[in-house]
């Protein structure tokens, strides 16, 4: 066998893949658990990995030439955009670095403090000095694999520098490194430690041998940079109210060498290009007296560029390539049925809501029953004239108090309504007599140790404040503390409803005083809060203000309440007009107009995701069963029946996407900047994927369906909050709406293929003596594969995209986060399925239904493990383990016992 069959095969290309898959994504784990010089040490900077990447390089050129892809030109382009790609990377990894430059108001600063870390030592005999820097990293996963030895000559001595140990530890959110040398100088040994890691900035010890002293330090080093840069003013917005930057920037004046010099700002997704160095806003001085830029000096950034334009340009054109896989699929499965694009729209969409009444759970007086039956029937004209009025969030979210009052209710009973009272209602009655509300059981509480622990009936779904509290003292209080301080993986279903329900507690607690409702404004009396537009609580309000504001607010808030108890609603109704009238007036600046107002108030009582969440469960459950009666029954005719389900779905589509829309009106920016948001972006892209391009197939319209229902619902777990949030700084970028809505909207595509997987698996194992499913499992492998290449397109696009997006406004377009690092493990893994069928054993319509299944594991660790595993900058985690959800456990025990029910009956051939 030649070497250049081995070196240029599909198989070798394969085996890469694996390799470089699998490298990735553990050393994410090591970089959680070890730190991030670990994960580079032992992969990613690591010779053996490189060696992989290089072959990758030449095996993948080697397989253009050998086939002759030139042929093709979107096959070539896209596949030699890769190879530039890796040479852009190459030429980064070794003549680029980064660094961070700290810079006072008002002064200049030429140096900047290194990113990689430095052994630097400084030796002074006498007048003279001498100094030199090794670059070393180490790794405290396998520390025995870190050694050192260097040599310094002076005046005719030798000082040397053996590494002796490395240590590193997590401490919260903190990470420290210490390294210990043994220095020895004219035969005298003496050790040291020294505090340090990468991107750290060291601390200097000395050693004195005589009269020479050795001054050692571990960390960053100090750059000198060929210009210099002058803060003129550092800028800091907030949300207004809050304390959550809404986007801070840095007014600059760059002087050269030469004396020229030009001013510039820089902000989040604005860098200052100068040379080969990017400067960008990374972060400031605690004080706000200072800025802190992140720089980057990166020769490899064009043709890394223009890897990444021929990489898109290629995989666009693939799409009308007569040629390509693509089009032989689409002509194969337009063949059996699949006609031309069309959506159909409906205007009709009838769903009930499932948010009953649970008056059975309140177990109250006479009395008690009288006033919440009053309430209810007094009070919903008042209540939704009250919910109208403006409320500033913690972020410095400006909202209607209907959409607070609804998050509240939400969160502490599970409903979007309760005892037939709509939030307005029930925060009326909470605000005004907390005596009563006390005793009502509407908190949420699930895990039966607990009820029994605070003595309350195993059936009863909720508990009633005061049922926490006995003689004064707080029932939880020791649990609390305790299940707060056990670490998260270590926490069951116990520890968990704990801090929940401490958590629903305090939310009641804070409805009962007022101090959630953020609704008065202050007159602006030039003091510092004038400058950020906070508004206050009603109690917070009496305390702050002054003079007549103060005795207004004071007046009205008293009043206010003593009407709602009362029962006097036309008084009431009078003291909210005098609320909104002083919001108009002083809160002018940031007050939402009427019709934003009304606008979000129709979204929330439309509530038409959670509905949504409903008709495509309960739809996709039927479609399956019909989809499985025609498969099984051939004789059953499916054409009607198809088209009916299509328009309900081209339907419920229309709707979905009507509601991404208003939401991102309402919000102000593109609706997947959450994990809710995303969930619900996810699951629109899903039924894209059916009704655009598979709706002929009701197989493959009901996995599209299913997996959107299956992400739908997730997003509504009672984990998951749905409440819109204002934007981060960096996230304020045209490139939030490309990189995330293409890259995201891929997940959707690989969870049908996943459903389609599946389903194929489940025809395995009924096969035998049905041979008219031979058909059907090779017509749904190919919507399959279609569906895979339009998930792999889109994520290889919309990955890089977002490298293109962290260059421009972060400096660099790869750093090895967890979240970019486990995008290319998904991109390799899909790329791995999508080129099986090159390997004659592995191209069967069996393995292709299994892998595509098992690969969409990549996926959920992108989406969810890097969210709730790993620590990172796209990441809700703090590095802690958290617990496996059940879910999991179950699903992955479904999937394997599927597999190998499958096993017995896959020997059918591709003949695609």
């Amino acid at each position: 066998m030649k070497l250049n069959d081995v070196l240029f095969s599909f198989k070798t290309t394969l085996i890469l893949l694996v390799i470089l898959a699998i490298g990735a994504g553990y050393a994410t784990f090591i970089e959680n658990d070890f730190g991030t010089s670990s994960a580079r040490v032992l992969v990613y900077n690591n010779l053996w990995y490189e060696a992989i990447l290089v072959l990758t390089t030449i095996n993948l050129t080697g397989i253009i030439f050998k086939y002759k892809m030139w042929k093709s030109k979107a096959r070539f382009i896209f596949h030699s955009s890769f190879v530039i790609i890796l040479i852009g990377a190459g030429i980064t990894r070794y003549f680029g670095y980064e660094g961070i430059m700290q810079i006072p108001e008002g002064q200049t600063v030429n140096k900047m403090h290194s990113l990689e870390p430095y052994l630097q030592v400084t030796i002074k005999d006498g007048d003279k000095v001498y100094y030199q820097d090794f670059q070393e990293e180490f790794t405290s996963l396998f520390p025995e694999l870190n050694k050192f030895s260097h040599q310094i000559s002076f005046e005719n001595k030798l000082l040397e520098i053996n590494y002796k140990d490395f240590m590193f530890a997590k401490k919260e959110q903190a990470s420290m490194g210490l390294l210990s040398v043994q220095v020895t100088l004219d035969g005298k040994t003496q050790d040291i430690r020294l505090p340090g890691l990468r991107g750290q900035q060291g601390l200097p010890r000395d050693l004195t041998f005589d009269n020479i002293v050795v001054t050692l330090e571990y960390g960053s080093k100090i750059i000198d940079l060929p210009f210099a840069i002058k803060l003129n003013d550092f800028q800091l917005d907030r949300y207004p109210g809050s304390m959550s930057p809404s986007s801070y920037a840095s007014e600059v004046t760059v002087i050269k060498e030469d004396g020229k010099s030009y001013d510039y700002r820089i902000f989040m997704n604005r860098t200052l290009n100068e040379g080969n160095f990017l400067f960008f806003q990374s972060s400031y001085f605690p004080d706000e007296t200072g800025t802190v830029l992140s720089v980057n000096n990166d020769p490899g950034k064009w043709p890394t560029y223009l890897g990444y334009f021929l990489l898109t340009l290629g995989l666009f054109l693939n799409f009308f390539d007569k040629k390509s896989r693509f089009w032989k699929l689409t002509k194969f499965v337009s063949g059996k049925n699949l006609a031309s694009i069309a959506i159909i729209f409906a205007c009709t969409f009838v769903s009930t809501s499932l948010q009953a009444n649970e008056t059975k759970e309140v177990d109250t007086t006479a009395q008690t029953v009288d006033y919440l039956n009053k309430l209810k029937d007094e009070s919903l004209q008042t209540s939704e004239k009250f919910g109208r009025l403006v409320v500033q969030s913690n972020a410095g979210r400006m909202k209607p108090l209907s959409t607070l009052n609804r998050e509240i209710i939400q969160k502490l009973s599970g409903k979007a309504t309760f005892l037939g009272m709509t939030p307005d209602q029930l925060i009326l009655g909470m605000l005004s007599k907390p005596d009563v509300w006390k005793d009502v059981k509407m908190i949420k509480i699930q895990t039966p140790k607990l009820k029994k622990f605070l003595g309350v009936n195993e059936n009863e779904k909720y508990v009633a404040f005061s049922e926490v509290f006995r003689n004064g003292e707080y029932l939880l209080a020791a649990e609390a503390e305790k299940a707060l301080l056990t670490k998260p993986i270590d926490r069951g279903t116990y520890e968990r409803d704990i801090i929940k329900l401490d958590e629903r507690l305090n939310i009641m607690y804070s409805v009962f005083n007022g101090s959630l409702l953020n609704i008065y404004p202050k007159v602006k009396d030039g003091s510092s809060e004038d400058d950020n537009y906070k508004w206050y609580s009603p109690l917070e309000a009496m305390q702050v203000f002054s003079g007549q504001n103060q005795a207004a607010v004071e007046s009205i808030t008293r009043g206010f309440i003593n009407a709602i108890v009362e029962n006097k609603w036309e008084d009431v109704n009078n003291f909210i007009n005098m609320i909104s009238l002083y919001q108009e007036k002083v809160g002018v600046d940031v007050i939402l107009p009427k019709s934003k107002i009304d606008a979000e108030i129709w979204f929330n009582k439309l509530d038409i995701f959670f509905k949504l969440t409903l008709a495509y469960v309960l739809l996709g459950l039927v479609m399956l069963a019909v989809a499985f009666i025609v498969i099984f029954k051939p004789t059953f005719e499916p054409k009607k029946t198809t088209t009916i389900f299509f328009i309900i779905l081209a339907t419920l589509f229309s709707l979905h996407t009507f509601g991404m829309g208003y939401r991102w009106v309402l919000s102000g920016h593109a609706p997947w900047s959450n994990i809710y948001e995303t969930l619900v972006y996810i699951s629109w892209s899903a039924i894209f994927a059916g009704v655009i391009f598979f709706r002929k197939s009701l197989l493959a319209l009901s996995a599209a369906v299913i997996i959107a229902g299956i992400f739908m619902f997730t997003a509504h777990l009672t984990d998951v909050d749905p409440q819109i949030t204002t934007l981060v700084p960096v996230l304020k970028s045209y490139w939030l709406t490309i990189h995330v809505s293409i890259l995201t909207a891929s997940y959707g595509f690989f969870g049908l293929s996943a459903i389609l997987g599946f389903l194929t698996l489940i025809m395995f194992i009924f096969r035998k003596n049905r041979p008219h499913l031979d058909g059907i499992i090779k017509h749904v492998t190919a919507i399959n594969e279609i569906s895979l290449i339009i998930g792999l397109a889109a994520i290889t696009i919309g990955n890089f995209l977002g490298g293109v997006w962290a260059n421009e406004s972060w400096g660099r377009y790869w750093g090895w986060d967890p979240k970019e690092t486990w995008a290319y493990v998904s991109i390799v893994v899909y790329a791995i399925v999508i080129h099986l069928r090159f390997v004659k054993a592995l191209n069967t319509p069996f393995v292709f239904a299994t892998a595509s299944l098992l690969a969409f594991a990549s996926i959920l660790m992108t989406y969810l493990g890097v969210n709730f595993y790993l620590s990172g900058m796209h990441s809700y985690a703090t590095g802690d383990p958290v617990p496996i959800p059940t879910w999991a456990y179950v699903t992955f025990t479904i999937v394997i016992l599927t597999i190998l029910l499958a096993i017995k009956n896959k020997d059918l051939k591709e003949s695609i």
